[in-house]
């Protein structure tokens, strides 16, 4: 069979869901990506840690073209580090992370998951430098009430094993 009797197959445009709308800890800056978002991870890098203050940051990605910043524009400050090509963006009011570009990536942009109240479509499967986690890094191990502090959970620390004395000699 000739390929000219094929028949053309259009692509279909993407069918979005209701877009996910997030903000800053002020409310000051108010952002929206259109549903799902293109992918979601964990993030152990040293510049992630330090720029979000905490183990580790979870991102999703997004479409340049599917993000829209819906209030607050001027409230917004941004950190470039010439060295790596990457920019931070930033609330000036609250200090609250916003977004992550990178100059590799131009179409991309990248946002804490945290500052999404639904769900982005994504769930986030990926780990990008892993071998950076840190050991302090909850990893899942199984937690238990502090008695006498509602809602606060802890880690018992590993039991040492008690010495058999009688099987000694």
């Amino acid at each position: 069979m000739p390929f000219d009797d094929a028949p053309v197959k259009k692509s279909k445009p993407v069918a979005t869901g209701k877009p996910a709308a997030g903000q800053c800890l002020c409310g000051k800056v108010c952002l929206e990506i259109d549903t799902p978002a293109r992918w979601a991870w964990h993030d152990h890098s040293a510049a992630s840690r330090r720029a979000h203050g905490a183990a580790y940051a979870t991102h999703v990605g997004s479409w340049r073209k599917r993000f829209r910043i819906t209030k607050g524009k001027t409230e917004i400050t941004r950190f470039e580090d010439k060295a790596t090509k990457t920019a931070r963006s930033f609330c000036k009011r609250c200090g609250t992370p916003l977004f992550y570009e990178r100059a590799r990536s131009p179409h991309m942009v990248n946002i804490p998951r945290a500052l999404f109240t639904g769900r982005t479509g994504r769930q986030p499967l990926y780990h990008i430098a892993i071998e950076e986690l840190q050991e302090w890094a909850y990893t899942g191990a199984p937690l238990v009430p502090l008695k006498g502090f509602p809602g606060v959970v802890w880690q018992r620390s590993k039991k040492k094993k008690r010495l058999d004395r009688e099987g000694m000699f």
